[in-house]
């Protein structure tokens, strides 16, 4: 249990907190607007260890923790919650690689992935496979030394700005058994991606389908044995859920600090905002919200650094409460802020719109709901 930051982790916090501050935030109400995918920005970041957080050191990357990390991913979120967002996926992507891809595998990528010369996507979700992940249909058959791939992911964060897909196709039969985990080269023949989508938020990184069309990919890129991508893909989802529960607090954050001093400034009925008392309680309240998530989320990577046999189910507590709590605080601050709150230039709507989508990715809170209850009833038997 950790109630206090040592020096190390302090110093890594506030390493991305000033990168944030310096090189995200003053440009991020632009990425916004322009649909600008940052890569150059991130790969500044990719050279202060943030493209490889935890992966492991001989192959580049910073063997930091899943604590360390959700520090990282809160502070660049006060910057931008999106770029933060996406940051966090490249993570888990190569993590994967890092966690189950064989020696010759990880030296062949995660290199490159470390330093963001290669940038990597997540491939999970399908037009008909939402939460129900075991129900994928894009199929891997085998030909030789590679498999054929058809069929369709949506929704895929980073989809065709980027060069590796490391995707979750069915290789055996229905069910959560019949899926293999395959790292695709972007520029393979037969992948192609959809348009960019039109979003609510989210708009600093595109999202796309990804279509397999007789896409032929080695066997050798095959993350472990046949039949264990579902296994990868929850276990990947555990951290993701942490990161995105990290994103979701750095965007509130930055979101109440606006607020803050905005009703320092802002004046009605001959009084600052922030001398009415009911809005000193909406304000403390604010804050009791975030710290709480905080607190929850800084205990659940902690369990998933050690292992714990219920990290599962705290990461998807964590993930619940922690993405719950970061939009209604976002909605609060708009709320302060008036018809002003409204308005792009004082960059509260931005954040707003960018959270609301932290309730729905990496497992809704509605099936963070389902695993908890699972774990619940198991346990009571």
């Amino acid at each position: 249990m950790q109630f206090a930051l040592n020096e190390d982790q302090i110093a890594v916090r506030d390493m991305a907190l000033a990168f944030a501050a310096e090189k995200i935030a003053p440009h991020a109400l632009r990425w916004d607007e322009e649909k600008h995918f940052p890569v150059e920005v991130m790969r500044e970041a990719a050279t202060l260890g943030m493209g490889g957080i935890y992966i492991r050191e001989d192959v580049g990357g910073s063997a930091m923790t899943r604590f360390d990390a959700a520090l990282i991913f809160e502070a660049l979120a006060t910057g931008c919650p999106t770029t933060s967002a996406f940051i966090s996926i490249h993570n888990m992507a190569s993590w994967m690689i890092d966690a189950y891809g064989s020696d010759t595998q990880r030296h062949k990528w995660l290199p490159k992935l470390c330093t963001m010369e290669l940038i990597a996507s997540y491939c999970l979700t399908e037009p008909g496979a939402g939460s129900d992940a075991a129900a994928l249909r894009t199929r891997a058959v085998r030909d030789g030394d590679h498999y054929v791939l058809n069929g369709q992911k949506q929704f895929i964060s980073g989809a065709g700005g980027t060069d590796l897909l490391v995707a979750m196709v069915r290789t055996g039969g229905d069910g959560p058994g019949g899926i293999s985990t395959l790292v695709i080269d972007g520029n393979t023949p037969g992948v192609s991606f959809g348009a960019n989508e039109r979003k609510m938020g989210w708009n600093a990184q595109p999202t796309r389908a990804v279509i397999f069309e007789n896409a032929r990919v080695p066997v050798a890129n095959r993350l472990s044995e046949e039949g264990v991508g579902f296994k990868i893909a929850m276990a990947g989802l555990d951290g993701g859920r942490l990161n995105i529960t990290a994103c979701s607090l750095g965007g509130a954050q930055t979101a109440l600090d606006k607020a803050r001093s905005y009703m320092k400034e802002r004046k009605a009925f001959g009084k600052r905002l922030d001398e009415f008392q009911a809005l000193q309680f909406r304000l403390a309240d604010m804050a009791i919200e975030l710290e709480a998530a905080r607190t929850f989320l800084w205990r659940a990577a902690a369990a998933l650094d050690r292992k714990d046999p219920d990290a599962t189910m705290l990461c998807a507590m964590a993930k619940r409460f922690g993405t719950d709590a970061g939009f209604e605080v976002a909605n609060q601050a708009l709320q302060l802020h008036g018809g002003y709150g409204y308005l792009s230039e004082y960059g509260i709507e931005k954040i707003v719109r960018d959270l609301r989508v932290h309730q729905i990715l990496e497992g809704t809170n509605e099936i963070m709901r389902l695993i908890v209850a699972r774990k619940l009833i198991e346990g009571a038997r």
